[in-house]
């Protein structure tokens, strides 16, 4: 079997509020896939749609093989559930909490024992078989509901924020244990806000928003596709303005930068300040720049961390690991002033400079909190008559994808790309 879910224009509607629109979307078989959105963007009750809770108002899916409209007993016994909040009961023990789900499903006394220790095992929970539910931590409870979830050999598992409230130890042999149960042949659908974990696990990621699939590919395809489009929409916009000034008055909202921009002249007090806090960025970590060759090596604090004077250096170097975000820009027409007003940005830790055949070739790493961070960066050249030729920023989070994506009120459909 290719694919262990196929949806064909599942929609839900409650009332006249469509909570999922004509979702079509198929899940690799042996997979872990990560199924992610904001809350009410319809993926929970696409959820309960393909667990046979609810019923779509039109359309249909396929799970393990079976249509959750006319099989949904065959669709239950192939799939697990493990909640975001756990359902098991506080009063039995672990083993007793396991034994009523295999008795739901009707395994015999000798499959259930053998199940149950081999699960157990699995999990690493055996130890706790006979303690009470409300005498365990969250992560003994995650555990013994997932071997509960497991009993009866499902094909596929669902995990709704399994990991959520736990501490990072607790995640970790979580982690390893999703990945055990995908390697011993398991399908996973990981439900999850932790962009992290569903990177790090997950070999396709969906994205729902307004009960639409917003998008479908691998995580670095997801980021790939960000980039790129970022970078040909920055490039687009920047061949239709006509001077520096206009893309600062059309992108900054910092009105000493756009000063600086009117034919050659600054602000003198905002300039001023600009040298202040330059001098007291220089005073922690210091701007180390070759002057033979022009390149700077060293780093350039920005004045929003010089104004917390108890921070040590090395607590001023892991803030920037933080902070930065790596920005690569090709530049025609390079001169010493476009690399000294870059280096004068406040949002600017630190820049290199390497000439090539087709121009110089700038890696800055800017402050990724900032707002108008790469618009800085982008006049600082423009203004002084350099052409950039093209514009990229390294490899976006998940995060920058799913922020990107959900925000959106219209979906751009060439974002979703079905893996074959």
């Amino acid at each position: 079997m290719k694919y262990v879910i196929e949806t064909d224009s599942l929609t839900k509607m409650y009332g006249d509020f469509l909570a999922v629109d004509d979702l079509n979307m198929k899940v690799k078989n042996k997979s872990i896939f990560g199924f992610l959105g904001p809350n009410g963007a319809g993926k929970t009750t696409t959820i309960k749609m393909l667990t046979c809770l609810i019923k779509p108002t039109s359309g249909t899916a396929k799970v393990s093989g079976y249509d959750i409209i006319t099989n949904p007993n065959d669709v239950r016994q192939k799939i697990g559930m493990v909640p975001q909040l756990v359902s098991l009961y506080k009063d039995l023990t672990a083993k007793e909490n396991v034994e009523l789900c295999a008795d739901y499903y009707g395994l015999t006394e000798d499959e259930k024992e053998e199940r149950i220790d081999d699960l157990m095992e699995l999990v690493d929970i055996k130890y706790a078989e006979n303690k009470l539910i409300k005498q365990m931590s969250g992560g003994q409870k995650q555990k013994v509901s997932v071997v509960a979830s497991l009993i009866h050999r499902p094909d596929v598992l669902f995990l709704d924020e399994p990991t959520i409230g736990l501490d990072p130890t607790t995640k970790m042999v979580l982690w390893d244990l999703i990945q055990e149960l995908n390697d011993n042949g398991h399908t996973i659908i990981l439900c999850s806000h932790d962009m992290y974990e569903v990177e790090m696990l997950c070999e396709n990621v969906g994205i729902i928003n307004l009960g639409e699939l917003a998008a479908f590919d691998t995580p670095q395809g997801l980021k790939d596709i960000l980039m790129h489009r970022k970078e040909q929409e920055l490039l687009k916009e920047m061949e239709g303005l006509s001077s520096a000034k206009e893309f600062a008055e059309k992108h900054l909202i910092n009105e000493s930068i756009k000063n600086k921009t009117n034919d050659g002249e600054f602000d003198k007090e905002s300039d001023e300040e600009s040298n202040e806090n330059s001098a007291i960025s220089e005073n922690i970590i210091g701007n180390v720049m070759d002057k033979g060759t022009g390149i700077v090596t060293g780093i350039v604090t920005p004045s929003i961390l010089a104004k917390n004077q108890n921070m040590n250096i090395s607590e001023n170097l892991a803030e920037l690991e933080r902070r930065s975000k790596e920005v690569s820009v090709m530049v025609k027409n390079m001169s010493d002033e476009i690399k000294k007003d870059i280096e004068d940005l406040d949002i600017v830790y630190h820049m290199t400079v390497n000439d090539t055949v087709d121009g110089s070739r700038l890696t800055i790493n800017v402050d990724k909190f900032a707002k108008d961070s790469v618009n800085n960066v982008i006049l600082s050249i423009v203004k002084h008559n350099g052409i950039i030729t093209s514009i990229n920023t390294k490899d976006p989070s998940l995060e920058d994808v799913f922020v990107d994506v959900t925000s959106k009120k219209r979906i751009n459909q060439e974002n979703i790309k079905e893996n074959s």
